[in-house]
């Protein structure tokens, strides 16, 4: 979430004229995020939030986010709800800009979760692939590891001036993972971005999953490899350490909906190692192509170097879990 395209008062009243929802009481930019523009908007009494997608979201991509979103709410997975405008379609256009309103999620998202919030977040990223894997919609992933070399290509001269070792240790992972990553797992609909942000709680208890921007066709199993580096490293970015007891926590609250096969669990260093080297990647492009004028909290991609050296040295899946 953030705010690339600024809106006032009378532009959020024109939208709301293509809804049947109520009239504006308040209205407020979200600057967390980097995808998407995002507002939080108060319409009578009731909360909601409006998404306008910016350039990164493809338009023709646009319909599988909402009927994403609309069926994983009719399957009662906790999730926000596209409200439909008066065309009864999900995604309005206004000035030049497809936009969202949804409704708001309750709850907040944590920065540090525990070992029984990641065991929760294990049976929620497993119930939502026991969901999705019988929809028939598709999205493919344009972030998966056949667009890292691309994407490195095109940051390759410039990295070198957040760390001056970045484009060494790029290279060697990126060799790595594109000579062992695995080209037959189950798959199905995935988040895909399932970072602490993106998880709600209420009171400790499991709320909801917010910001299905990623969401594509891709390994179950890699969906475990990014929450392992969004959800199970501990520490300061300089010395970060992989907590395996929530790492268990989150594959024991999984596996008590869905089975790994051997397969998955023998996959679960590469798919690790390229995960982190997919946010890695993405978070350097965005530090080297900020947005002027815009309102956003870039992050940081230095955080990924100490993950990437974990998945680098380590063994097999013994050292994720037991």
């Amino acid at each position: 979430m953030a705010v690339y395209t600024k809106f006032n008062q009378k532009d959020f009243e024109n939208i709301l004229k293509e809804y049947s929802i109520g009239e504006l009481n308040d209205f407020k930019g979200i600057k967390e995020g980097i995808e998407n523009t995002n507002y939080f908007l108060k319409v009578g009494e009731k909360k909601y939030i409006l998404t306008i997608y910016e350039k990164r979201v493809k338009e023709e991509d646009l319909p599988f986010f909402a009927e994403l979103m609309l069926k994983l709410n009719a399957s009662r997975f906790d999730c926000p709800v596209p409200i439909l405008n008066k065309k009864k379609v999900a995604i309005t256009k206004y000035k030049e800009k497809k936009l969202m309103i949804s409704s708001f999620l309750d709850g907040s998202a944590k920065d540090i979760l525990s070992p029984d919030n990641c065991k929760s977040v294990g049976r929620e990223a497993a119930k939502l692939h026991e969901i999705t894997k019988n929809f028939k919609i598709n999205r493919k992933n344009d972030l998966s590891v056949n667009s890292w070399r691309k994407i490195f290509n095109s940051v390759k001269e410039s990295c070198g001036k957040i760390h001056k070792e970045l484009p060494n240790l790029i290279e060697t992972n990126l060799i790595d993972v594109e000579k062992n990553w695995p080209n037959d797992l189950p798959r199905g609909i995935i988040h895909a971005d399932l970072f602490n942000d993106n998880i709600f709680f209420e009171k400790e208890k499991f709320s909801g999953i917010i910001d299905f921007y990623f969401s594509c066709n891709d390994f179950f199993a890699f969906e475990i490899a990014i929450c392992f580096n969004a959800l199970c490293f501990d520490g300061l970015k300089s010395n970060l350490s992989f907590n395996v007891t929530k790492a268990k926590n989150f594959i024991d609250g999984y596996t008590s909906i869905r089975k790994l096969t051997n397969m998955e669990i023998d996959s679960m260093k590469v798919l690790s190692q390229g995960a982190a080297l997919r946010f890695l990647l993405t978070r350097v492009f965005d530090a080297l192509n900020t947005v002027e004028g815009a309102i956003v909290k870039i992050k940081d991609p230095m955080e990924y170097l100490k993950r990437l050296e974990f998945h680098k040295n380590s063994k097999n899946h013994e050292d994720y879990f037991f």
